[in-house]
């Protein structure tokens, strides 16, 4: 468990932070210049906050009232920048065993670089200098050196920033695995709505420096009203989803949540995988009546439950979908012949060719905290 309760300035920028993480992986995620990675050096100890308490696991890193400031290196926390930042003269297997030499001693044995070759898929990498890698294999080889170092929680300050399309597509997966499979904790940074719902245990919104949603992906990214914060044009829900069956004929793959069904592309994972699998706002078309006649193969009763109006004449609409939420963005004006309102019984259509690779992912843990919401006035 990581507890964090901040305070600080920055020239005109105010940083007031409250937030409270557990396993798996927890993203803090805003626009830039929300303050993301001021909470993070503070967590490593690169800044020393104004006022503020940071634990971990019971274990006071900071506390500004007592006087108490653990220095960084004695605070076992990893950290992986935007940039590997590796040593160009070591070949990887020296730069990941430098790594180690930060562990604790009578856990450097534990530290095991078989393990974390394999989790990471760098077993080829191993004689190269970092010169002859690509920018996904050397973060690849950074968060290696990080995990070395057998910290108790590890931090990635958007890791995958600095790399194109191809190479975060290359360096997804390893993250996946190393969410599930790792038993250090990570907080990640990011402002990329597709690498948060792919990735995230857990959902820190911060806007301005300040905190304003915490909970599980499912739960912040059905919020309408949160969108404004994040970038609201590339709003989209992320639904829980398993594959239930495989269509060969048409080369289609069927994938069942509480919501109802759903079909998409055919994917290569076996019957019974779970996934889960964003569906942006734009790509949702709404009716009163179950539509007929239309080449659309997803159509889902929902529930209208709130709408938030955005700039352009247009309405974000949050759907009850069973136990999930599902986002529609539309035209005030079809919003007003639609008679939406809370409360009004609607059918989403989603178009299969919509729902892309990008959009699934591995389903990942559930959040060790409790399964509701915070939210927090701005």
């Amino acid at each position: 468990m990581l507890e964090v309760d901040i305070e600080h300035r920055l020239g005109d920028f105010a940083l007031d932070i409250h937030f409270q993480a557990g396993r798996g992986l927890t993203a803090l995620f805003g626009r830039s210049g929300a303050g993301k990675t001021s909470v993070v050096n503070a967590v490593a100890g690169l800044l020393r906050p104004r006022r503020g308490r940071i634990v971990m696991d019971g274990s006071v890193l900071l506390e500004t009232e007592r006087g108490i400031q653990i220095p960084t290196h004695l605070r076992r926390v990893g950290y992986v920048f935007q940039e590997g930042r590796l040593f160009p003269h070591l070949t990887v297997r020296q730069n990941l065993l430098f790594g180690r030499w930060f562990a604790p001693a009578r856990e450097r044995r534990a530290a095991n670089l078989d393990v974390v070759v394999d989790l990471l898929g760098i077993a080829a990498l191993l004689d190269r200098r970092p010169g002859r890698l690509s920018g996904g294999e050397k973060q690849r080889v950074a968060i290696g050196r990080a995990l070395l170092a057998s910290p108790r929680l590890l931090l990635m300050d958007e890791p995958l920033a600095s790399l194109d399309a191809r190479r975060k597509d290359e360096i997804l997966p390893y993250l996946e695995r190393l969410r599930d499979e790792a038993t250090v904790p990570i907080v990640y940074v990011s402002h990329s709505i597709a690498e948060v719902t792919r990735l995230a245990t857990r959902i820190v919104l911060i806007s301005a420096g300040r905190v304003h949603a915490v909970g599980p992906v499912q739960e912040v990214m059905g919020r309408a009203e949160l969108y404004p914060l994040a970038g609201r044009f590339e709003a989209g829900a992320v639904l829980g989803v398993r594959i239930t069956a495989h269509d060969p004929r048409w080369n289609l793959t069927q994938l069942t949540g509480d919501f109802g069904n759903l079909t998409v592309p055919r994917l290569d994972a076996p019957v019974g995988a779970a996934l889960r699998v964003r569906i942006r706002a734009r790509d949702v078309i709404l009716a009163v009546t179950r539509p007929t006649g239309i080449s659309a193969l997803n159509v889902l009763a929902a529930e209208v439950e709130r709408l938030v109006p955005i700039e352009e004449g247009a309405l974000e609409v949050q759907l009850r979908l069973g136990g999930e939420r599902l986002l529609a963005r539309v035209t005030r004006r079809s919003g007003a012949a639609l008679g939406l309102a809370a409360g009004r019984e609607v059918f989403a259509v989603i178009k299969t060719v919509a729902i892309d690779r990008r959009s699934l992912s591995r389903q990942g843990e559930t959040a060790e905290l409790d399964d509701g919401m915070e939210t927090f006035d701005s």
